[in-house]
């Protein structure tokens, strides 16, 4: 009998990036740590929703550019283990996806990774000739929606889908799938995941979930 295949889905920031986010790990090569940390406390506290932070973030970073982009994802906190997490996935005939909040420039970047997707935010491209749109912005119930649309495109059922995430940004698809792994995470989280992960390493967490099975 062949085996059902799983779809493993990725948040990005405080999940994948731990302790850190990509538009934090992009301010730091701008100098803006300050300001990018009072948006962040806005966004936290719910005081601004995505796109009034999208916008705002997108007037901070009138100066970036591709080399900004680039030095932040290296420079990134990442978990150990990442690459070799997504191999064994697809050696084992399974899906790994990254849906994000975070501009999708730079979550786009985990398909070198082995990513077989990697969904966020829409920015204009770098540097900024343009406005953001906030329609192109992301929020929780996004990550549901994107999550049916992998599931139609690599013929696996919601049910046999695995997500991982920390925060509140994460609950509602924590709510649709049925193994959760809660990953570094906040009190959000706390009785919504199946396993709870604490630490660095990639691999430990999906040893949680035996994906090898």
């Amino acid at each position: 009998m062949e085996r059902t295949r799983r779809l493993h889905i990725f948040d990005l920031d405080g999940t994948l990036i731990r302790g850190s986010a990509a538009p934090v790990e992009i301010s730091r090569q701008l100098g803006l740590l300050d300001e990018i940390g009072e948006l962040e406390r806005d966004l936290t506290a719910g005081r601004i929703g995505p796109p009034e932070y999208a916008v705002r973030v997108h007037a901070l970073w009138t100066d970036l550019t591709e080399a900004h982009v680039a030095a932040a994802f290296e420079a990134a906190p990442w978990l150990d283990g990442i690459q070799e997490v997504w191999r064994e996935i697809r050696e084992a005939g399974d899906y790994c996806a990254v849906i994000s909040l975070s501009p999708s420039f730079f979550v786009e970047r985990l398909l070198g990774w082995g990513a077989h997707a990697a969904h966020g935010s829409r920015f204009p491209e770098v540097p900024f000739t343009r406005p953001v749109d906030p329609a192109g912005i992301l929020n929780a119930a996004a990550k549901v929606k994107i999550a049916d649309r992998l599931c139609a495109e690599f013929g696996v059922g919601l049910d046999r889908c695995v997500a991982y995430g920390d925060s509140m940004s994460d609950a509602e698809i924590f709510a649709a799938v049925p193994t959760t792994v809660a990953m570094n995470a906040d009190h959000h989280l706390s009785g919504l995941a199946t396993y709870t992960y604490t630490g660095g390493d990639l691999r430990e967490a999906c040893e949680l979930v035996r994906f090898r099975e």
